[in-house]
């Protein structure tokens, strides 16, 4: 792959990189640093016989950051909890106060006190989706291992974290990971079984417009059945993402989103999907695909 491609390829993960980085290190100065470094390794490294190449760049991201949170840990740094509260980073204040809301305080303030690798198989699994396979190679345990120490972290998170926000974000994405799983296999039951008795679909009126040009939706739907019908056998091209730091989804034309689906969650099920569409509602939203 000669440089032109590979830096193009590059730029099209930065986004996501960036958000592995700063969850796993909390820091927007050390996540470029590490990004940084996963872009020198790519440059210097030959990938003819890499089949994933996203995957790849995951896996050299994550390395570098646990190693930095090793090196921090072996110094006894704590560089962004202060008697137990977030500080932002004195190096870009604004933009990490930027990015912590969108991740959320409580879930940095909490990761800060895993151990280096608990944090790493944890996050990667939990927020990112990334099988313990692929984990284990980076932290240098068997799979087993790889998820016993995600299964701690997630247990000290669960104690640890006042508000459960850590664990909420985890139990949201497996709520919406459930839902594509059966609408793209198109199992009606599955569908129905993630989905509240009361649950409502909600189209913008841009998704609306481009809804009732295909003839897909024409209002807003209400009930199970009828969210069902209406995506058994759909969303083939949806990306699971993170939006403004909360697990939904997204599909993607000619490099930009075209519509959000936002969800809303409780006990489990499905309550409310916002479709999104409108440029300038897109325009103001982060949206972070997830492998």
């Amino acid at each position: 792959m000669d440089g032109e491609l590979l830096a193009e390829r590059f730029e099209a993960d930065r986004a996501r990189l960036q958000a592995v980085a700063y969850r796993l290190l909390g820091s927007s100065g050390e996540a470029d640093d590490a990004v940084q470094e996963a872009w020198l390794r790519l440059s210097r490294s030959d990938t003819s016989e890499v089949e994933n190449l996203s995957g790849w760049l995951t896996t050299v991201v994550s390395r570098v950051c646990l190693d930095m949170l090793r090196s921090r840990q072996s110094r006894r740094e704590e560089p962004l909890a202060l008697d137990g509260e977030f500080i932002p980073d004195a190096a870009d204040p604004e933009r990490d106060a930027m990015l912590a809301e969108s991740v959320g305080l409580a879930m940095l303030a909490v990761l800060q006190r895993l151990a280096p690798a608990e944090r790493v198989a944890f996050v990667l699994h939990d927020v990112f989706g990334v099988s313990f396979n692929e984990i284990a190679g980076i932290v240098d345990r068997t799979p087993v291992a790889a998820r016993q120490l995600a299964s701690r972290g997630r247990r000290r998170v669960q104690r640890s974290s006042e508000d459960g926000g850590v664990a909420d974000v985890a139990r949201h994405r497996h709520v919406v990971e459930a839902f594509f799983r059966a609408s793209r296999s198109g199992d009606f039951q599955a569908l129905l079984a993630v989905l509240d008795p009361d649950v409502v679909l909600r189209p913008d009126e841009e998704a609306l417009r481009m809804g009732v040009r295909t003839g897909w939706i024409t209002s807003d739907l209400h009930g199970p059945e009828a969210v069902a019908t209406r995506f058994a056998g759909q969303a083939q091209a949806a990306q699971i993402a993170l939006i403004d730091g909360v697990p939904g989804a997204v599909w993607v034309a000619n490099g930009r989103p075209v519509v959000v689906f936002r969800f809303t969650t409780q006990n489990g099920k499905v309550v409310e999907i916002e479709l999104v569409a409108d440029a300038e509602r897109l325009s103001r939203l982060k949206v972070e695909t997830l492998p």
